[in-house]
């Protein structure tokens, strides 16, 4: 393990590449937006963060700006990171995967997967009941559901025709369950579009996400609303911006 720059979300351990120094890597797993990377001792978790993204390269190749480490292979590649805003993380525990899925301080709390069996409108309506917190940032809570962001959870609303500041537990069970379709439907779109390239987020062969291309919502403050025309308002909710049409969402 090569590290070029240690300072990530959380630190690079220091004594990290001795850690892992010859070990190989038994398998590969996710959780939410978490890798698992299970090793001889133990198991490595990755975060991309909101700009990270690993290449496999030849060993040896020159690093860019933002290549912060590279984990070296015996065939003469390496996994390298890249991580231009540094929200990432790469750190060790001793245990395996199974243990670190329902226990480690980073996964154990973790919501379902909205693309999984787990997840549906039956759940968001139990987990809102008696929460006192607007319906964006109640879905944008990772221990609600994973994998929705903010852009997502503009654009699920803004499809589920909900406003985005309405009170979580003011939300039936019928809306709900339209909202948990909806957001399927938003993931998948954006999955097979490439993901969402807002300044410096590219995939793995350096080309953009073109889902940017088909937001009805976000990033298109005072531009109609492209279902009744109306200016579509910006304002901050949960410390986050929110994209909204005052006419269709309620």
């Amino acid at each position: 393990l090569l590290v070029r720059e240690p300072r990530l979300r959380l630190p690079v351990p220091p004594d990290l590449p001795a850690l892992v120094a010859g070990q190989s890597v038994l398998g590969v797993t996710r959780r939410a937006k978490y890798l698992l990377i299970e090793i001889e001792r133990g198991t490595l978790i990755l975060h991309l963060g909101m700009s990270g993204s690993l290449r496999v390269l030849p060993e040896g190749s020159p690093p860019g700006r933002h290549d912060h480490l590279d984990l070296t292979l015996t065939d003469g590649r390496c996994l390298r990171l890249r991580d231009p805003r540094r929200f990432g993380l790469f750190v060790w525990t001793p245990d395996p995967p199974s243990v670190v899925l329902s226990r480690h301080p980073l996964l154990k709390d973790l919501g379902p997967e909205p693309l999984g069996p787990g997840f549906d409108g039956d759940h968001l309506y139990r987990t809102s009941r008696g929460r006192r917190v607007a319906v964006k940032p109640f879905l944008m809570d990772g221990t609600v559901v994973v994998g929705v962001g903010n852009i997502y959870a503009s654009e699920s609303l803004f499809l589920a025709g909900i406003h985005p500041s309405r009170p979580s537990q003011r939300i039936g069970l019928d809306r709900y369950r339209r909202l948990a379709g909806v957001i399927r439907t938003v993931l998948g779109a954006s999955i097979e579009q490439g993901g969402t390239s807002l300044r410096d987020f590219v995939q793995e062969d350096g080309s953009p996400g073109y889902f940017a291309q088909s937001l009805r919502v976000y990033g298109r403050t005072g531009e109609p609303c492209p279902g009744c025309g109306e200016p579509v308002r910006q304002r901050r909710i949960g410390q986050r911006s929110s994209f909204y049409c005052p006419r269709c969402q309620r």
